[in-house]
């Protein structure tokens, strides 16, 4: 069963090396958090898996690693600096500050009742910095609140490098910064983030097929990163609530602790971006509303041979908190398991390609020259498959090794004891993280069965 609670899993992050809140030693700050040891290795891991899928076993799609500080004009034109804002109210009372659009009555403060609150003002998204030793008007730019826009001002560039033709896809995984009023629920809503995103390029009258396409092919992925069925949701997002440059927009949502929130979004974001980024808009029939872009050196278009006509195409857009995304797969994974024994036990039944750690080796006795030795050639040669992180456990204690390696999701544990320099074969025990169940194996096959066990597995 997942957790139940934001505190069980804020208690094991920080014990085990997960994440930490940032700044702690000077109280902490808001919205910002580290990842610790653990939690470095399962965000790459979910990284690489998502980059695997997105990029290695597709043949339409290409990465980039765009600039995190570019041109004020991008976000002018992309429409953030007049639409990324969120409308808030302050009550003089109680020092709080809402969100005027979550509040059940803008006049009275949803925390203390008062009605001396202030009218919604906006309030901007966006963190501004300045660029070059002259701080004016003139030198601004933005944090990128996203990581798309570096993709739609790439376009061209991948256009020309790769010579693709629609539909084709360009992905990315990167930071981006969001001054957020009111952080919360730990890692979900946080000021710096990292996001992993797909814009998919398609012939305009393609985009609602493959935006059917996406939607599903999508919670597909969750599905195989260990989320259930039982705990996603599809919203359809409508009328108001729609982005700027939403035709459609599907929200994949996921049962958080707190409640069912949005995992990642899947938008129908027509020829909006492309058109907005483009010079010479008059030329081609951008169906969007766009505003007059004065600055663009490009054009952002691609030649329909069919047609015989240029078109500006339109994109589908899955975009993932990678945050958010860890979040729901240690809620998933979490589980607390009675014993037959009486006793219990704390498990991360993380999918093995995610775990952190992929193989334990622990010397029974770690003041036994022959045993550690052996331990740290079998460490030594698993490391060298290339699965992740193998981990040498000399605390000299395997039942507590086990206890431990089951609550930070480490699949397999070997324990060498003294039949593993002793007996013919170097016998080692080899034990299953979610079975608990134990067998021995050869110390010359390990390197096999620890392979064999990860491709099976997933």
């Amino acid at each position: 069963m997942p957790a139940k609670t934001m505190d069980e899993l804020v208690s094991l992050c920080k014990r085990r090396g997960f994440i930490f809140q940032g700044s702690e030693i000077y109280g902490g700050m808001q919205g910002a958090y580290d990842y610790g040891p653990l939690g470095v290795e399962l965000k790459n891991n979910i990284k690489a898996a998502w980059w695997r899928s997105m990029v290695y076993e597709r043949d339409d799609v290409e990465g980039l690693d765009a600039a995190i500080i570019q041109n004020k004009h991008v976000y002018k034109y992309s429409g953030h600096e007049d639409t990324f804002t969120d409308p808030m109210v302050d009550c003089h009372e109680c020092k709080s500050r809402l969100r005027a659009d979550h509040m059940k009555d803008i006049k009275v403060c949803d925390n203390c009742g008062s009605t001396n609150v202030t009218e919604p003002r906006d309030f901007n998204l966006m963190f501004k910095t300045n660029v070059g030793p002259m701080v004016d008007e003139e030198s601004y730019t933005y944090l990128r609140p996203e990581t798309a826009q570096g993709i739609f001002t790439n376009f061209k560039n991948v256009v020309d490098s790769t010579s693709r033709t629609l539909p084709f896809g360009i992905a990315q995984i990167g930071k981006s910064f969001r001054n957020e009023i009111t952080p919360r629920n730990f890692i979900f809503r946080v000021r710096e983030f990292e996001q992993m995103e797909l814009e998919f390029f398609c012939k305009p009258g393609e985009d609602e097929k493959w935006h059917d396409f996406w939607v599903n092919t999508r919670k597909q992925w969750w599905l195989d990163q260990g989320l259930t069925e039982e705990n996603i949701q599809f919203e359809y997002v409508t009328g108001d609530d729609l982005s700027h440059y939403s035709k459609s927009t599907v929200d994949i949502l996921y049962k958080f602790p707190h409640g069912f929130e949005e995992l990642e979004g899947v938008a129908n974001r027509t020829d909006y971006d492309l058109g907005s980024h483009t010079k010479a808009q008059d030329e081609f029939d951008i169906t969007a509303k766009v505003k007059k872009n004065e600055h663009s050196t490009t054009k952002l278009a691609m030649r329909d041979l069919e047609a015989n006509k240029w078109d500006v195409p339109f994109c589908i857009e899955p975009s993932a908190g990678l945050d958010r995304g860890l979040l729901a797969i240690i809620t998933e994974a979490y589980t607390e398991e009675e014993l037959p024994n009486g006793t219990s036990r704390t498990v991360l039944k993380l999918k093995p390609h995610l775990a952190p750690i992929k193989v334990a080796i622990m010397p029974l006795k770690k003041n036994k020259p022959e045993i550690v030795a052996l331990a740290k050639e079998l460490k030594n040669k698993l490391q060298k498959l290339g699965l992740g992180r193998i981990l040498y456990e000399n605390t000299g204690n395997v039942g507590k090794g086990y206890r431990r390696h089951d609550e930070v999701g480490t699949p397999i544990c070997v324990t060498v004891d003294f039949d593993s320099i002793e007996q013919e074969g170097a016998p080692v025990t080899v034990r299953d993280r979610d079975t608990m169940e134990q067998i021995v194996v050869p110390a010359a096959d390990l390197p096999a069965y620890v392979v064999n066990y990860f491709i099976n597995q997933d």
